[in-house]
């Protein structure tokens, strides 16, 4: 069975837990994927050039590639955070999601993480939630998004998929554990992360 590599975007003032759920999901599931004869999961981390990143409290990544120099990608978290908006507009970061979205199989937002995909295009006349508080910065960069509330999570296409605030990018890294990797998997990590409340939440639509 093959290995999926996640990588997941570093950038300064991202949301800690943005990066950190996510990587915990994908590399738990990478520890336990043999154990119930699963494919597995690799993770990665990749900034927007060299060095150490600082996120929101100082907490600080060192990403093992660049986006310049990322090999191919089997999936792609984007974090959100104050940090997404001196992006907002970055060409160069429109380009790598525009391209990782057409190439990796999938790319999941979480919690403001969302902007950055409006201002790359890729949210226009599609389903798309964010955080709760930014929603209004969600539709001025796409007003043509359908912008979803109540959920954790929303599929916005066939490769992308947005979350709501922070924790919700947990919810939607577990069930596209679930989806690629199957139900065994998913129910692994959780009891591994004790994760077991959100059984029944969020939305595969």
């Amino acid at each position: 069975m093959s290995t999926r590599r996640v990588a997941i975007l570093a950038f300064p003032d991202m949301e800690v837990l943005d990066h950190a759920g996510p990587y915990e999901v994908f590399h738990v599931a990478g520890e336990l994927a043999a154990g119930v004869g699963a494919p597995g999961f690799e993770v990665v981390s990749v900034g927007l050039r060299p060095g150490p990143v600082a996120g929101r409290g100082g907490f600080t990544v060192v990403p093992d590639h660049t986006i310049e120099t990322l090999p191919g990608t089997d999936l792609l978290v984007v974090p959100g955070g104050a940090g997404t908006r001196p992006l907002l507009g970055d060409e160069a970061m429109a380009a790598f999601l525009r391209e990782r979205a057409a190439t990796c199989e999938a790319l999941l937002s979480v919690c403001t993480g969302a902007l950055l995909l409006a201002s790359a295009g890729l949210l226009a006349g599609r389903p798309a939630l964010t955080h709760h508080t930014a929603l209004t910065e969600l539709v001025a960069l796409e007003p043509t998004a359908e912008v979803v509330t109540g959920r954790r999570f929303v599929r916005t296409d066939e490769t992308v998929w947005c979350s709501g605030g922070i924790s919700a990018g947990i919810d939607l890294s577990l069930h596209v554990v679930e989806t690629l990797a199957g139900r065994p998997l998913r129910d692994a990590v959780v009891e591994e992360m004790e994760w077991g409340w959100c059984q029944g939440r969020g939305s595969a639509d």
